[in-house]
């Protein structure tokens, strides 16, 4: 930088200070700035296949064995996992343009950003856990038997919960609620499962929260009240005397076993519930002294979320299952050891146990390690084996939900050399300024590539401070920059990631990303034929500097992404993005920042018919109305008020661009109606506008009652 020319007299090819002609330097010729741009194009783009997007996003080891990328260059979802045949596999570009396509072309109408929920894929979760779990139990010779629970904090959603229930009901599949509300929920859903069914009561409890376990045991479920703190030992012990109601109760180890991860947090002897050894001890006192020891049956601990090896599993099991036979030797009528949640997901595909977003096993192993752990102590000590419950929520969901969303712009790439103004750059600038041209242009014709970067860099820096003094314009300014990007460019120094602006509220849909850093899979869910060129991260529509996403998996701080412009051949020009493996927590989490509700959400089956799909439900996000209800607002009273302000202001019957009050008052009723994300249209017609707003008198059944595939 300390390295600009001054003389009195300038080189061949320089200017002096005195010099005011204009001279163009070949070097950055339109023609030449072309030749070097495509001197570097990689040729191997025309030979790109799915099979290399597959590699570069790592579908096939972060998606295995639910999602993988066709012939077509398209995401396709395999809804039976390993069992899937070819002609059952669902093509996701498919299925957006069945829910986005317009009712007339046959389509439901829905906006994106979309949630696409897959029961087959759910389905088969809950029977690969639990068939994990049978598999290791006949290999070690096992003498009882697997029943897991989900816990609904992972997603409430009704048609999740009642889905599990259902798919769950022939393995005694059960529940687990962490509050009043999810367990009026739980017991509801519960009464159309298996009879034998855990229904796990875990969490802070007061006496309502104990009196409702209490009435689910009356109505016959199969109720355990887990205590988290000692003193809720009182409150069951009153309460079940008062009701009649003999408890079944479990009790929280707070194990001295914990990982070191984000997710450890919630172990060791520090952690946020669980008693201690000696909290234990005083539970079992207080019960035996009520004639209520028989009623402790169950041992319930959890390491923490995301467990990263089963080195780290089997030592907490070991502990836990001390403490179970601990507790057989006390005289408590023990029946469960539920080892709670942490059977993780590899987010990046990477099998590493080194990392929050990746697990080194599998289901198999999972189980495998869990069951031999329990077998051996209980085997040492001969006690008689345990019924194994787990509360594995992350490793149900997560796969069968994929939130689909939109690129709707990007930034502009590198001018062209035809679109600088070399004379109007050259035109005012500062003599120091003037020199950094020259040796620019002289640098260049000496193909000095660092010398011409550090001359463009001390250029553009000169010329910033002119324009903050106020003696450049901004139109020298902005040929400034764009002689400075394009010298970056053709030199081939690093160009800076493209912003991808997508209709997403990462806030409302993606919370965990913001909030802890989780990373998700996301990739185009279309166009994976075509080589990926343009390095770029995602910017919500938010007005928040946190609403972009510049972290993905592997450790990248961009994406490779396609040009934006232009027809795809099948999506009519748009750019279709899919987040992954969010199927937890994530909804359950999302705010309404700026007012962005949730997004749509469809249910697709897999079906025989000749898209091999078929959209079973679609149930429509919030409107602008519905988010304001959340913050106090009153829709309809402002609605009110605005068009009492229009009357108020004397709009007439027909302004001068032939608009009209009654069009006005319409288009104001469909923007209250419509979602807040951003409409994909071309540029229309006021005219359109106002047919479209007319449509707003029909009613609400009407505006969403799909035609479903």
């Amino acid at each position: 930088m300390a390295c600009c020319v001054h003389s009195a007299v300038a080189p061949p090819g320089h200017a002096d200070a005195g010099d005011t002609s204009i001279r163009s330097p070949a070097p950055f010729s339109s023609s030449n700035a072309a030749a070097v741009t495509a001197s570097v194009a990689n040729s191997e783009s025309s030979h790109w296949s799915p099979a290399h997007s597959s590699a570069l996003y790592r579908i096939d080891e972060w998606g295995a064995p639910y999602f993988s990328v066709n012939s077509s260059g398209n995401v396709v979802v395999r809804p039976y996992g390993t069992g899937s045949l070819a002609h059952q596999e669902m093509d996701l570009l498919k299925i957006v343009k069945k829910v986005s396509d317009p009712k007339s072309a046959g389509g439901l109408g829905l906006r994106l950003p979309l949630i696409v929920r897959l029961p087959d894929v759910l389905k088969n979760r809950v029977e690969s856990l639990h068939s994990a779990f049978e598999s290791a139990i006949q290999a070690q010779c096992y003498e009882s038997h697997y029943q897991g629970v989900y816990p609904v904090k992972c997603n409430q959603d009704r048609l999740v919960v009642e889905d599990i229930v259902k798919f769950g009901a022939p393995f005694r599949f059960g529940l687990e609620a962490g509050s009043k509300p999810e367990l009026l929920l739980a017991m509801s859903c519960l009464c159309k499962g298996n009879p034998e069914a855990l229904l796990v009561c875990n969490g802070f409890k007061d006496a309502e929260y104990v009196s409702l376990a209490l009435i689910a045991k009356k109505l016959a479920l199969n109720t355990v009240i887990v205590l988290e703190q000692e003193e809720e030992v009182n409150l069951v012990i009153d309460l079940s005397n008062k009701l009649s109601v003999r408890p079944v109760i479990g009790v929280r180890a707070k194990l001295r076993t914990k990982h070191s991860g984000h997710f450890g947090s919630t172990s060791g002897e520090r952690g946020k519930f669980g008693l201690t050894t000696t909290q234990i001890l005083r539970v079992v006192k207080k019960l035996q002294d009520s004639g209520m020891l028989d009623c402790l049956q169950l041992l319930h601990f959890h390491i923490g979320s995301q467990i990263p090896s089963t080195a780290l599993l089997q030592d907490g099991v070991v502990e836990a299952t001390q403490i179970y036979s601990e507790l057989v030797r006390l005289g408590a009528c023990m029946k469960v050891i539920d080892i709670g949640g942490g059977l993780g997901i590899d987010y990046d595909g990477s099998k590493s146990g080194n990392s929050d977003l990746s697990v080194s096993y599998g289901l198999e192993e999972y189980a495998l390690a869990v069951v031999n752990a329990i077998r051996i102590i209980c085997d040492r000590k001969s006690i008689k084996h345990p019924i194994i419950c787990s509360e594995s929520g992350r490793a149900i969901v997560s796969h069968h939900s994929i939130l689909i969303f939109e690129a709707i712009s990007a930034t502009v790439n590198t001018p062209a050399m035809n679109q600088i103004d070399l004379p109007l750059i050259i035109e005012g600038l500062s003599e120091d300024a003037r020199c950094d041209y020259w040796n620019l242009s002289d640098a260049a014709m000496r193909h000095e590539n660092e010398t011409c970067l550090l001359y463009a860099d001390q250029l553009k820096q000169r010329c910033v401070e002119q324009f903050i003094e106020g003696s450049l314009g901004i139109e020298q300014l902005a040929d400034v920059d764009g002689l400075f990007d394009l010298v970056s460019k053709v030199i081939g120094a690093a160009e800076p990631d493209r912003i991808y602006n997508v209709n997403l509220s990462i806030f409302t849909s993606i919370p965990d990303f913001w909030s802890i850093g989780q990373v998700f899979p996301i990739v185009p869910i279309h166009r994976l034929d075509e080589k990926p060129e343009v390095s770029g991260v995602l910017s919500d529509l938010t007005c928040d500097s946190d609403g972009k996403i510049d972290r993905f998996i592997g450790g990248e701080t961009s994406l490779l992404l396609h040009e934006l412009e232009g027809n795809d051949g099948g999506a009519n020009g748009r750019y279709y993005l899919g987040m992954f493996l969010g199927g937890a927590y994530q909804e359950a989490l999302g705010g309404v920042h700026n007012l962005f509700g949730g997004p749509n959400v469809v249910s697709v089956l897999q079906s025989d018919g000749p898209q091999s799909f078929a959209v079973t439900r679609a149930v429509p996000g919030p409107s602008c109305a519905d988010v304001l209800r959340m913050m106090q607002h009153e829709p309809e009273l402002m609605f009110e008020t605005l068009k009492h302000r229009a009357e108020e202001f004397h709009v007439e019957d027909h302004d001068n661009d032939g608009t009209n009050y009654a069009t006005l008052i319409s288009s104001l009723a469909r923007s209250f109606h419509n979602m807040p994300y951003l409409k994909a249209l071309s540029p229309c017609s006021y005219e359109e506008v106002h047919n479209a707003a007319a449509e707003f008198g029909a009613s609400e059944d009407e505006q969403w009652s799909y035609c479903y595939a």
